[in-house]
């Protein structure tokens, strides 16, 4: 039972995934960009955690995933926007200390479309998508 839930390869299907909350989409779709960023920086930087940790910050926070998914809009699909415009759309109780509410709110639907993209299992198109957001930050650094 307990291997069935952790496993990562599970499928969700469109049913199901349009009946999971788009913030529990984002709260994974968090966690997903948060592991490829780590990824990258520890294979592109041999420097300590903590900068390591400081660097990523810079990748992740709110204001820069607002930048990438505004960025990104014009080669998204009808329905990965319609996901970003979800997750957008979702009332939070929290914002993050240094984001307008409007960059929040794009990160979150920013965050919500790579939830849904992993639990879709489109790793090609996460991977594309998440490529093309690492080079729009670091041209805008």
């Amino acid at each position: 039972m307990i291997n069935e839930i952790l496993s990562i390869d599970k499928i969700k299907t469109e049913k199901e995934i349009k009946m999971m909350s788009p913030l529990v989409l984002a709260y994974i779709g968090d966690a997903v960009f948060e592991l490829y960023i780590r990824n990258y920086l520890v294979n592109e930087k041999t420097v300590s955690v903590n900068a390591l940790h400081k660097t990523a910050t810079n990748y992740v926070k709110a204001k820069a995933q607002s930048m990438i998914v505004h960025t990104l809009k014009d080669i998204l699909s009808e329905t990965e926007w319609s996901y970003v415009k979800k997750g957008r759309n979702q009332k939070t109780h929290t914002v993050a200390k240094n984001a307008s509410l409007q960059d929040y709110r794009y990160a979150t639907g920013y965050e919500t479309l790579l939830g849904y993209l992993f639990f879709t299992k489109q790793t090609s198109r996460l991977n594309e998508l998440i490529c093309e957001s690492i080079k729009i930050i670091e041209e805008n650094k």
